[in-house]
């Protein structure tokens, strides 16, 4: 039996492929997000603790320097990537469905759907296949609306001592970007099946705990406030966040209307087709409704074992 394409994707099927392979086709499907801090976050890859940022322009209009907070496309990339395949894991255990061990990144199992979307490599401690795959969705650098110094706060933390309940010297202090902070940020998908959109959609929404020690904070609230179809990327998270900036009062609409003026820099604008408002509610309400049955499941790995057989020849 076939599981049967939620109706709400209909106005995206011509930009899903029937199924996974190692050759990409050009159908491209973007997925625009406003990430949301609801906590004390920390952004940061190096030894010193501080928070990453880069100088853009103010806005596409204010071309002044501006330092903002940079949300890096690896730091994205490896929370939904662990979390779809802990869904996968949880999936399979509700459904019987056996699987092969896969975690990152040195025992991949190169044979699930998460290795089929995120691509994985193969290593010489796992030798179920020779071949790596090339991965088909991927992250960019989400810039925050405002500058670094609006979102910047320091806080000291302290040891307590149990049998006195007192603190005692301060230990450090931690740099986090403040609550409340937005990151304008876009998920792309390439040659992607309709189960991969849902399995992408799911796990973004799913997603709430991002940058480091997020023990004690990193909270975050995923809002997917567009979607783009298309033979082609049609805007990075960059000039997304510089068309929002202009804006004196947030209003997605307009912003959308922004984002569809780009249209005219497109290889093909014909192709392309933007969803938001109550369309793309509608979908988001299917899907989040949609059920991920065994039989749904089945499917997804067989498309995966389907790719490997075409890739091994």
């Amino acid at each position: 039996m076939t599981i049967k394409c939620p109706e709400g994707l209909e106005t995206l099927k011509k930009y899903f492929v029937d199924a996974p392979e190692p050759i990409l086709q050009a159908e491209t499907i973007q997925i625009l997000i406003l990430r949301e801090i609801l906590d004390f976050t920390i952004f940061r890859t190096e030894d010193d603790r501080e928070i990453n940022t880069v100088v853009t322009p103010t806005s596409i209009e204010n071309q002044e320097s501006m330092n903002r907070v940079a949300f890096l496309a690896s730091k994205q990339k490896a929370v939904e990537s662990r979390n779809l395949a802990s869904l996968l894991r949880t999936l399979s255990k509700k459904h019987n469905h056996k699987i092969e061990e896969c975690f990152l990144k040195d025992q991949l199992c190169l044979q699930c759907p998460r290795c089929g979307l995120f691509g994985g490599t193969s290593t010489s401690s796992y030798k179920s296949s020779k071949s790596n795959i090339r991965h088909r969705i991927s992250y960019s650098t989400a810039f925050s609306l405002k500058s670094f110094d609006d979102l910047n706060e320091g806080i000291t933390f302290n040891a307590i001592n149990n049998k006195t309940v007192s603190t005692g010297q301060a230990l450090n202090i931690r740099k986090v970007v403040k609550p409340a902070a937005v990151f304008p940020s876009i998920i792309t998908l390439r040659s992607a099946t309709w189960k991969e959109f849902v399995l992408a959609i799911k796990t973004i929404l799913s997603s709430h705990k991002y940058g480091a020690e997020t023990r004690i904070g990193g909270d975050v609230r995923n809002n997917i406030v567009g979607i783009i179809g298309g033979w082609e990327e049609l805007i990075s998270p960059l000039e997304f966040t510089l068309e929002l900036a202009d804006l004196d009062i947030f209003d997605m609409k307009e912003a959308m209307q922004k984002v569809d003026s780009y249209k005219e820099y497109a290889a093909h604008p014909a192709e392309i087709q933007i969803i938001m408002g109550d369309p793309l509610n509608q979908i988001l309400t299917e899907l989040q409704n949609f059920e991920l049955s065994k039989e749904f499941l089945e499917e997804a790995y067989m498309d995966i074992k389907k790719y490997r057989e075409i890739q091994e020849g």
